[in-house]
């Protein structure tokens, strides 16, 4: 299985199917087995390359906390793209992936066909918003910390991930998913490309981060997924596939 060497750290990626390349980023604990019926639903015509974060699956948990950040997570993003020869891509995520999909985007506009934000927010304007969150990001590291990989949530991304190290998870949950400013969320009016903003429709804490970015990035469309919740493309992935492949086939 290929492995990326990113300045002594690997990071694992896959490739499935031939076409127009897709990137799927996994969201925080969660590994790219969360992406299984979406490799098989859309590799018969897509390129669906799928990938684990840093401290998560088969990468590696480098000791260095300063390893962790958004700018490495899109650098690796950024880099398993010229590593296959991908100028452009569709490029998507949920949850914290959704969040680097949108930060890869600031940073390479130019290297992205199209979005596609899977339950998951912008990040906050407000300081008061960004800090609460980022205590809750501070609770999961020392989850890790103190209780080892028992400490991996009943999300279902999240049941069907293997992970190596504890210390990897609460490393990245301090450089990860803390976030650090409102360069993310400010940057939702410029977004010029086709954008599928979807959410499952019992994800209460993202409902309304999905009605703001639908509200803020021209254009884009949005999708509920009935009876789904916060893995909506693995607790509905036959409607969340749908809606997937119908956003791809109209773009231009």
């Amino acid at each position: 299985m290929p492995h990326l060497d990113r300045d002594g750290v690997s990071i694992f990626y896959q490739v499935a199917g031939s076409g127009p390349a897709i990137l799927l980023s996994h969201g925080y604990s969660a590994t790219s087995r969360m992406w299984d019926a979406q490799v098989s639903a859309l590799s018969p015509e897509y390129a669906v390359v799928t990938w684990d974060m840093r401290g998560h699956g088969q990468s590696d948990s480098p000791d260095d906390p300063s390893a962790y950040s958004e700018a490495h997570t899109v650098a690796d993003m950024a880099a398993i793209l010229d590593a296959l020869g991908v100028e452009s891509a569709v490029i998507g995520g949920l949850s914290l992936g959704g969040y680097m999909s949108l930060a890869f985007h600031l940073a390479h506009p130019d290297r992205v066909r199209a979005l596609m934000l899977f339950d998951t927010g912008p990040g906050y304007r407000n300081p008061a918003g960004r800090e609460a969150w980022n205590r809750t990001a501070e609770a999961r590291a020392v989850a890790f910390e103190t209780r080892g990989l028992e400490a991996l949530g009943p999300g279902a991304e999240v049941r069907i991930a293997a992970h190596r190290s504890a210390r990897g998870l609460a490393l990245a949950a301090r450089g990860m998913l803390a976030q650090f400013d409102s360069r993310i969320i400010e940057s939702l009016p410029s977004i010029a490309v086709p954008t599928l903003v979807l959410v499952g429709e019992k994800d209460e804490p993202f409902l309304g981060a999905t009605d703001y970015m639908a509200a803020k990035i021209p254009g884009a469309r949005k999708v509920v997924i009935p009876g789904a919740g916060h893995a909506a493309n693995i607790d509905q992935p036959e409607a969340f596939n749908r809606a997937v492949r119908e956003f791809l086939a109209s773009l231009p």
